[in-house]
């Protein structure tokens, strides 16, 4: 995996720590259910991720954008999948979402390092 990757994976671990060292009981709750929410159930995980990555770019959370390209890439999404994926974002968020688009392609490629 590229330097990009990395970079936002330790960064987001080192604070997910330091937020859970003093979350109350609501904060750590969310975080579990944000957590249950993508575990296997009526869809599969890789469906899941895949409309936590639409979501997350019609949103244009470019954090949220590079947590799901990584279960994606991690669940097997291929190239062909993932660009349905971008294709949808693009159509449902409009023109806006193209420069997390573009943000997005290039952390994609970083996962393929």
């Amino acid at each position: 995996m590229g330097k990009l990757v990395e970079e936002f994976n330790d960064y987001r671990s080192k604070m997910n720590d330091r937020i859970m060292e003093t979350a109350n009981t609501n904060i750590k709750r969310f975080f579990a259910l944000d957590t249950t929410t993508y575990a296997e159930g009526a869809l599969d995980v890789k469906t899941k991720e895949m409309l936590g990555l639409v979501a997350s770019m019609v949103l244009r959370c470019d954090d949220c954008i590079k947590y799901h390209l990584e279960k994606c890439y991690d669940e097997g999404v291929n190239n062909a999948e993932i660009n349905e994926v971008f294709m949808i974002a693009n159509l449902v968020g409009g023109s806006i979402v193209i420069p997390h688009y573009r943000r997005a392609v290039e952390y994609w490629d970083e996962l393929s390092l």
